[in-house]
């Protein structure tokens, strides 16, 4: 069984949420609560949850505090943001602080399946026009190609072999932020894993 908790205090989103959901899995329990308050009590580490989708925009605590206390009760935990609010600073923040996954609310339920089935297999989803957003729309310089100078960064250190907590390291990033680097270099390369994106990279000139 695939077990959810859904924090939203919108009732006709979270009908809508419970419908797409069921198309998920063929087994599927769903728990809902209305706040970040109500969040905590019932998201306190002792009810295991396969997946945590959460708004941003509730009232009860700070939705900054309330991600950081689900990452301490969760930590193996996809937890995703769903909201209406995706100015570039709380996307980034919302990835610093350990979200799997940030998905506007506007997204049609094909994008959210979607966006849940990768996030359920270990990766980060961002929608594309927001990938560009971990560099403040940062424009690439022609010699570049398609990568900003902070995913070419990223990208040397991946052809170096380098885990992302140590890329994290060295460029003074959070681990959640180089997640985000990772994602975009990836998508802007047309490949789907690491060791595509340092061959590509390679071919195209970018890397040595």
């Amino acid at each position: 069984m695939l077990k959810i908790l859904i924090a939203d205090d919108h009732e006709l989103f979270l009908d809508g949420l419970r419908l797409v959901l069921s198309d998920l899995d063929d087994d599927i329990s769903i728990d809902t609560v209305r706040d970040h308050r109500e969040l905590q009590q019932k998201a306190d580490g002792t009810v295991p949850y396969d997946l945590i989708l959460t708004d941003l925009a509730m009232p009860g605590l700070s939705w900054h505090e309330s991600l950081r206390l689900l990452k301490e009760h969760y930590p193996d935990t996809p937890i995703v943001v769903l909201s209406a609010v995706t100015d570039p600073e709380n996307v980034l923040q919302a990835i610093d602080i350990g979200a799997s996954g940030f998905i506007p609310k506007t997204s049609s339920a094909k994008i959210i399946l979607s966006a849940l089935h990768l996030v359920l297999s270990g990766g980060l989803y961002l929608p594309s026009e927001l990938l560009s957003l971990s560099e403040k729309q940062e424009t690439p310089a022609e010699n570049r190609g398609p990568l900003t100078p902070r995913q070419l960064d990223v990208l040397r250190l991946i052809g170096q072999s380098k885990p992302n907590k140590i890329i994290a390291r060295e460029l003074n990033l959070s681990e959640g932020t180089v997640k985000l680097h990772v994602t975009a270099i990836l998508k802007a390369l047309d490949v789907t894993n690491r060791t595509g994106a340092v061959i590509k990279g390679k071919a195209l000139g970018l890397i040595d």
